[in-house]
């Protein structure tokens, strides 16, 4: 006999591990270098490397931590999750508050390149009919289900990958047929500005990172949680992190202007302006048309990955209810992403460096509070009930996730002021919510019940028995 909960919609296990790194890969599209090349070669004085290098030594670690908490905790939430249950629900829903802001940002810009970057290439159509095409096809295809966002996501890295091996082919070719002096380690140096200013640069590109805390909200919709989704984060850090490091080379030694004494106009175009200097006008138009693609692609993830956030705070009952909706036909939160797509629309609004830096803030607290709930779950655990420790343990629960915590907050201290103020009203607007759902702190906040008993990897694989693809049943 069937039980009456399966008739009612859910999240569908369809992803497996090469799917769930091509989303995360995906999500963090190898083009995002050219979203912030001018700001954090500015930042840097023509360092972006060694940022990039800094960037994947602090996210390598962190990424480990989620690694961790999504084999205990295999459900949709990410950093709002697994903070929730390590820490109780205020620093929890604190911790998915603030990490909405990177999430919310997400789309918003890549909705905004999207229509600058086409209009470029046909100034007759205003910049808005292309921002607003981008955001209604992003939303029909997340509606339609997490499957075909798959399918769409291999295409945009095939696009991607082509891309970079001819940027590649062309930077080098520039570089060493020119008659300037090459020199290939001095981009991997922190030049005169020292560390401080390669950690500034670092803080920034945090936001390029985000794939691997985007695959953990798709634990619901995996068919082996606990083994797939901490392999993915890793994978899809690594992979996105070697291609950033490769393409930000490959430009620091073909095109190397004075940067301090660039506008910022000309900061902001940096990423036509050396695919212009690079390959000429045709290799700048397959470069546009690339980024378009890519620019949609990351927004197609970035909206799968936060409606699944509201999704999971609509549940607790931390937001609104009708948030945690899910289309009956394709299981997907159809309410949270109306939410999202409507948030979206102030891409009209804001500028490209005021996204960039709150993208990072949001993203750097969260991944902090993760480094901290593994310790707080694996060395502290609630009740006092601790594990045998060897010395393994002790460097994979408390060593690894304690150094991943002190490089993150170093990054998030060097992000500029005005970015901690937006960050703070941001975190009061969230305490005035919490106010409001407890009462006055009168009752505890709403949190997900793992109470009776953590799921086993049987119980996992057996929903992906329950809910298989359609092409599965066969």
């Amino acid at each position: 006999m069937s039980n009456p909960t399966d008739q009612q919609p859910h999240l569908r296990r369809a992803l497996g591990l090469t799917g769930l790194t091509f989303f995360g890969v995906t999500y963090m599209t190898v083009i995002t270098v050219f979203t912030t090349y001018g700001i954090v070669n500015q930042v840097t004085d023509g360092h972006l490397p060694a940022a990039y290098v800094l960037a994947v030594i602090a996210m390598l670690f962190t990424a480990a931590s989620y690694g961790a908490m999504v084999r205990r905790y295999p459900v949709a939430g990410s950093a709002y999750t697994y903070t929730q249950q390590s820490f109780g629900g205020t620093a929890g829903f604190l911790t998915g508050w603030v990490m909405l802001l990177d999430y919310l940002f997400i789309p918003m810009i890549n909705f905004m390149l999207i229509g600058i970057y086409l209009n470029t290439q046909f100034p007759a159509i205003p910049v808005w009919v292309f921002t607003l095409v981008a955001l209604l096809l992003v939303l029909l295809f997340n509606v339609l289900g997490i499957t075909l966002v798959n399918k769409v996501n291999m295409a945009i890295i095939a696009l991607s990958v082509i891309l970079v091996i001819v940027f590649m082919v062309l930077a080098f070719k520039f570089a060493l047929g020119g008659d300037m002096e090459v020199n290939l380690i001095e981009p991997f140096t922190f030049g005169e500005g020292g560390i401080g200013a390669v950690a500034s640069g670092a803080a920034i590109l945090a936001l390029s990172f985000l794939g691997f805390d985007a695959v953990s909200t798709l634990s619901e919709e995996a068919k082996r949680p606990r083994k797939d989704i901490p392999r993915a984060i890793l994978l899809s850090t690594l992979v996105g992190g070697f291609f950033f490091i490769l393409v930000a080379w490959a430009g620091a030694i073909a095109y190397h202007p004075d940067w301090t004494a660039l506008s910022d106009a000309e900061i902001e175009a940096a990423g036509v302006t050396v695919m212009n200097n690079i390959g000429g006008e045709a290799f700048t138009a397959f470069f546009v048309a690339v980024y378009v693609v890519g620019a949609f692609g990351s927004g197609m993830t970035g909206q799968v990955s936060v409606s699944r956030i509201l999704y999971a705070m609509g549940r607790d009952g931390m937001l609104p209810k009708p948030l945690s909706r899910l289309h009956r036909r394709y299981g997907t939160p159809v309410v949270a992403a109306c939410v999202v797509s409507f948030f979206a629309l102030s891409a009209l609004f804001l500028s490209l460096d005021v996204v960039a830096f709150m993208i990072s803030f949001g993203a750097l607290a969260a991944f902090a509070m993760v480094n901290l709930s593994v310790i707080r779950t694996y060395v502290f655990p609630k009740g006092g009930r601790r594990e045998s420790f060897g010395f393994w343990r002790v460097v994979r629960y408390l060593v690894m996730p304690l150094i991943g915590f002190a490089l993150t907050i170093w990054l998030w201290t060097s992000l500029e002021p005005t970015t901690w103020l937006v960050g703070a009203i941001w975190i009061v607007v969230g305490i005035g919510i919490i106010a409001i759902v407890t009462g006055g702190f009168r009752r505890p906040v709403p949190k997900m019940d793992f109470s009776e008993q953590d799921p086993t990897t049987e119980q996992i694989d057996a929903l992906a028995d329950e809910f298989p693809l359609e092409g599965d049943r066969a």
